[in-house]
């Protein structure tokens, strides 16, 4: 990848390395990293070099009359005026100069815009725009004219507001091991930015689901996951704190004709003490517990990785299935974990090149 920003931009610190050397180079690294848990082997997933997010927010930065998208700078003093970012999906390349020309040439749209957000599907783009202002009639009709001129759904948000003309949410569609599926995804909510590497790192759970009973899932989100693994599981209990990411799942499974999950919206320590029948909930009303005879437990968890008590209650399960945003945090659970569990499998995925980061994925079977 290219860009006339590398050593400014502090988006991408890897720059001068091309593809191949950046990703011997993590590589390396990570075989440093779990080298005390003996870890000999990793699948590494590579990923395009450019135009690969499908998920990006950008800073407004203003002089005057005229508007520029903005990124921290590298030296972390001030921000970075841009033009361009390559690591965009090409849909998005293509449209933000056009539209960062429609919002600069109308004063109602200009005003006090603060950033954009750009989500992209493979049947839909979809743009929030948010500012430092309320958001009024005047407002609203110069932004119907961008959906229209440009193609997208745009969505306006400022503090304790938000305005949908057409619909805040796009449609991912993509197949897996002969089965389509197709996703509903709510505008604010979580979801990979790397749509490729997303369906690598299901097809991988996938490869290596054998002998499965009933699934325990934490953080399910919009059910990313939960679907696909869904079809090689009996029944599938799955846990989300988000109402609105419940909600997405809920619809998710509607679109997919998936009858065997139950989604419940409990943290992971709120389950964790339902199931140790420390506590009773109302949210679990009509739900029989002892009824899920688990084999797996799958858990995607925020970067600061399991607590204390949930990590005690995962080794309860014969097979654990961790896919992990932050390698620091992973080796610190995978420490624990691996007094009672071997690492059978250990998958890293280059979710962002040309940077330091990688998401990760590991099957664990008990002792």
């Amino acid at each position: 990848m290219e860009c006339s920003y590398f050593g400014k931009c502090g988006s991408c610190t890897l720059y001068a390395l091309d593809y191949e050397a950046q990703v011997t180079h993590k590589k390396e690294a990570m075989q440093t990293l779990f080298e005390s848990l003996h870890v000999k082997k990793f699948d590494f997933f590579e990923s395009a070099s450019e135009h690969y997010r499908g998920r990006a927010e950008f800073r407004i930065w203003k002089e005057g009359e005229k508007i520029s998208y903005a990124m921290g700078a590298m030296d972390k003093k001030g921000a970075v005026c841009i033009d361009a970012c390559p690591k965009v999906e090409e849909r998005i390349d293509t449209l933000m100069p056009k539209l960062l020309k429609a919002i600069e040439d109308v004063r109602v749209l200009r005003e006090r815009i603060f950033a954009i957000e750009f989500l992209s599907s493979s049947e839909h783009l979809l743009v929030t725009l948010i500012y430092h202002k309320p958001l009024d009639e005047a407002w609203e009709e110069e932004a119907k004219k961008l959906e229209k001129a440009f193609g997208i759904f745009v969505i306006g948000r400022s503090r304790g507001m938000k305005k949908v003309f057409s619909q805040d949410f796009v449609e991912e569609r993509f197949s897996l091991e002969g089965k389509a599926y197709r996703y509903h995804i709510i505008e604010g909510g979580f979801s990979q930015p790397n749509r490729a590497m997303n369906q690598k790192m299901i097809g991988w759970v996938l490869s290596h689901l054998e002998s499965c009973e009933d699934l325990l899932e934490l953080y399910c989100g919009y059910g990313n996951f939960t679907l696909p693994m869904a079809g090689k599981f009996k029944k599938v209990l799955a846990t989300e704190i988000s109402k609105t990411s419940i909600a997405s799942a809920l619809k998710n499974c509607e679109l997919n004709d998936v009858s065997n999950i139950t989604f419940l919206r409990l943290s992971a320590e709120e389950l964790t003490s339902a199931l140790n029948k420390e506590r009773v909930f109302n949210r679990l009303a009509g739900i029989d517990l002892d009824a899920y005879a688990f084999s797996h437990v799958f858990v995607d968890p925020p970067r600061s990785g399991m607590d204390e008590k949930s990590l005690a209650f995962i080794s309860r399960f014969e097979t654990i299935i961790y896919i992990s945003c932050n390698l620091q945090t992973l080796k610190r659970d995978l420490e624990v974990l691996s007094q009672n569990y071997s690492i059978e499998h250990f998958a890293l995925f280059d979710q962002f090149p040309n940077t330091e980061h990688l998401e990760s994925g590991v099957i664990l079977k008990r002792l």
